[in-house]
């Protein structure tokens, strides 16, 4: 950690997930410990760190309650070993023999869990390419936003998804975050389009710090995620990004006193105000010149 208590090095591992769980750990510890040995404090993993795969016959034959989940349990070894704060972007967790959750967990350095969260907002789209994705089929959705406390400051938690829902971010940042996690396993259509502007937006809009892990490349599934982790920060600057869609570190300095420097500057939090909405009508009175 930098000499300055609210500053430290965050890290994002890419991966590219697949069917074989046992790989797919391996893979992340790797990851994980490359990070950690160039000073990372805080290692981020993408969405679906365990298991990437579209069967949800090979899915449910594949995972565990969180209770008796081997993987789990080797992340929460691998904090303790490293002295580090691991945050699994998710891992897919079965809840009953017909649904699962995609859950988050924030392991401190002594391999306890500080922080869960389930993802509230289900992929359920078609896209233009003939992609279809019923994320809710699957997964149960969170309920409730999570934010932890870390010793630098508090994170706000996200998954994937969530990044299209500004409310979300902005009832954490309202609630105390200064950095948003947004880990992801984003389509390589949509992550085109739209996965630098969203995650600059969040940033901007919250004045906070965005961290972004994300799934990259060809998948065993045959489905082809985005890559291009980001580190961002409040000022909706890139401070790091994986410039492809490969497994690999990134990692940037992260000192969360810029984020109270871009709220002073653009005190948008503040400046909100609760509104109604009128219902239309068909013959709309227009607005006066206010003083008239």
């Amino acid at each position: 950690m930098a000499e300055n208590s609210r500053s430290f090095v965050a890290a994002c591992a890419q991966m590219r997930s697949g069917k074989d769980m046992t790989a797919n750990v391996d893979a992340a510890a790797k990851l994980i410990r490359e990070a950690a040995e160039s000073g990372a404090a805080y290692v981020q993993t993408p969405e679906m760190t365990n298991i990437l795969v579209r069967s949800r016959d090979e899915l449910f034959a594949a995972i565990m309650p969180e209770n008796v989940c081997p993987t789990l349990a080797a992340f929460q070894e691998l904090a303790r070993g490293l002295e580090v704060y691991v945050h699994l972007g998710s891992l897919a967790v079965k809840l009953d023999g017909h649904r699962a959750a995609n859950r988050s967990f924030v392991i401190d350095p002594e391999g306890e869990i500080v922080a869960r969260y389930d993802k509230i907002h289900m992929f359920d789209v078609d896209l233009p390419n003939g992609e279809s994705w019923r994320e809710s089929a699957t997964y149960r959705p969170g309920e409730s936003a999570v934010g932890v406390d870390l010793p630098w400051g508090r994170l706000g938690l996200t998954v994937c998804y969530d990044v299209r829902f500004p409310t979300l971010h902005r009832a954490l940042a309202e609630t105390g975050a200064e950095a948003i996690a947004s880990p992801a396993a984003f389509t390589r259509q949509t992550g085109e389009a739209h996965w630098h502007v969203l995650l600059r937006s969040r940033a901007i809009e919250t004045g906070s710090f965005v961290i972004a892990a994300a799934q990259g490349g060809k998948h065993d599934d045959g489905r082809e995620t985005y890559g291009h982790s980001l580190i961002i920060d409040p000022w909706g600057r890139v401070l790091a990004e994986a410039d492809h869609d490969r497994p690999g570190v990134i990692l940037a300095e992260i000192d969360l006193a810029q984020s109270a420097e871009a709220r002073r500057r653009i005190p948008a939090l503040e400046n909100g105000r609760r509104f109604g909405v009128l219902p239309q009508t068909s013959d709309p009175t227009p607005l006066r010149d206010v003083g008239t």
